[in-house]
This record gives structure tokens, sequence and C-alpha cells, in this order.
């Protein structure tokens, strides 16, 4: 499996064509104590960047973009009735949405590990 991360901070673990997307560790920390979470409907189609989901914090409101072009074929139940999942464990438990990418190619665009621990400095 690859994990990949956009400059949305947003990280997407890649298993064949199935993609699970979340918020980075560091997405979660600058955004405080999650309190509520807007997932997308299993069936719809995005491009790569468009908004496909909300998360709400005690601060702020933030999108999450989809990476690549795909389909939601999954969103994570657990987060609508615990968004504090996305705090807590962002990069396990808290995932939002699995999707079915049409081109796994296009995550190449994206950054890997080193490079996005570079990236938030």
């Amino acid at each position: 499996m690859t994990i990949k991360y956009s400059p949305d901070h947003q990280w997407i673990e890649l298993n064949g064509q199935v993609g699970t997307v979340g918020i980075t560790q560091h997405a979660q920390e600058a955004l405080g104590d999650v309190v509520f979470v807007e997932l997308p409907k299993v069936g719809n189609t995005y491009a790569a960047k468009d908004a496909a989901a909300v998360v709400e914090s005690v601060k702020a409101a933030a999108d999450v973009y989809m990476p690549a072009h795909g389909e939601v074929i999954e969103v994570n139940e657990a987060l609508l009735t615990d968004p504090s999942l996305a705090n807590s464990d962002p990069q396990g438990a808290g995932w939002f949405f699995r999707i079915k990418l049409d081109n796994p190619a296009e995550l190449d665009a994206l950054m890997d590990e080193a490079s996005y621990a570079s990236f938030v400095g």
C-alpha cells in the first residue's frame, strides 16, 4: 500500500484502484477539536481537487478535497457519530471516505511522506 499527501493536508492510502482518504495529523492539529463532519454520498463522482466533504471544528470549517478523479464507494459512518475520531486517529479510524480511482497514476503528482513532512516543516 502507498500513502500520498496533498498540499491541502489530505492523505490517501492506495490499495489497488481503491483509495482511502482522510485529513493529516497536521490538519487535525490546526483545526482543533472536530465537532462535525459532512461526508459525500456513495456513488458520487468527483474530479481531482473537487471539495467532497467538510470537516468543522471549534476553530474553523474546512473542505476535504478529492486527491484524484474517482467515485465514492464507501464513507466512514463511525465518523458521523463520533467526529472526534478525526482528532484521535486521523490516519486510521478517522478516515473519511474510500474512492475507486479512474486513474491511480494521478496520485503521482502528490507528495510522499518525506516530502509532506518537509512541506509542513
